[in-house]
């Protein structure tokens, strides 16, 4: 993944039309008690604010500039669901790891070992980012390349070797489910 510096992501974010003081509203806003009465305000405001954003970001900027800014933002995802401890059990064991994809979270997975290939359907007639999920009337499409880095993460730390994750079906681009091509 090519590495993009913050003086650049800045500058195309700002040409996108997003206000970057909506990087503090976002940072700030689980500092807020619950009883704050602007709480519900504040998180409108973070939700309007990341719509625009996402927007922005899919229409106005180049696909491979696209991928690069939100694929590194699965990092955060990842992380903040403790991912490399749910994952340490299938650590190594590729076959093992796909059983779990299909048992636990009901995905459909063809692997194909003369290839190294994997193809991975989410299986689900609806996308299941948080991020998304909170957002509405909102041109998401962009969003996908968060949910390769996500994709190369768990897939990497399975193999303990980088791998590539390729978005091939989306809800947000019309398809009926989300699907990954993984190259090991």
């Amino acid at each position: 993944m090519e590495t993009i510096s913050r003086k650049y992501f800045i500058k195309r974010i700002c040409c996108a039309g997003a206000c970057l003081c909506g990087f503090g509203a976002i940072g700030l806003s689980n500092n807020i008690e619950a009883s704050n009465p602007t709480n519900e305000s504040n998180n409108k405001l973070n939700r309007e604010w990341l719509a625009i954003l996402l927007s922005n970001i899919s229409e106005q900027i180049e696909e491979n500039e696209k991928r690069n800014i939100l694929k590194g933002c699965a990092y955060a995802h990842y992380a903040s669901l403790g991912m490399d401890t749910v994952l340490a059990h299938y650590k190594h064991d590729l076959d093992k790891f796909i059983s779990f994809l299909e048992s636990e979270w009901g995905w459909k997975i063809e692997y194909n070992k003369k290839d190294n290939t994997i193809i991975a359907d989410e299986n689900k007639q609806v996308c299941v980012c948080p991020i998304a999920e909170s957002i509405q009337n909102s041109n998401l499409s962009s969003l996908c390349y968060c949910s390769e880095g996500f994709a190369e993460l768990m897939f990497s730390y399975i193999v303990q070797r980088p791998v590539s994750a390729t978005v091939i079906s989306s809800i947000h681009r019309g398809n009926k489910s989300c699907k990954y091509k993984i190259e090991l």
